[in-house]
């Protein structure tokens, strides 16, 4: 069974001709948001604004354990 459904696929996909394209722009694509994007618009805001790891861990744990400030 799971033979079959691998020939299914693998067959499917060497015969493609348009699907081929559209594969590389959606590989394009995720580089781009992954890689590029990142870098210009998610800085590492920890890094930048705290020196050590104890200081990091610091400010991480008093954001997660203190309350929410929204309604319930």
């Amino acid at each position: 069974m799971f033979k079959n459904a691998f020939y299914l696929y693998y067959d499917g996909f060497r015969s493609m001709v348009v699907g081929r394209t559209l594969w590389k722009i959606i590989f394009i694509k995720l580089f781009i948001m992954f890689a590029i994007l990142k870098v210009f618009f998610f800085p590492d805001f920890l890094a930048t604004n705290f020196a050590t790891d104890a200081e990091r861990a610091d400010h991480v744990l008093n954001n997660l354990t203190r309350p929410s400030s929204g309604n319930h």
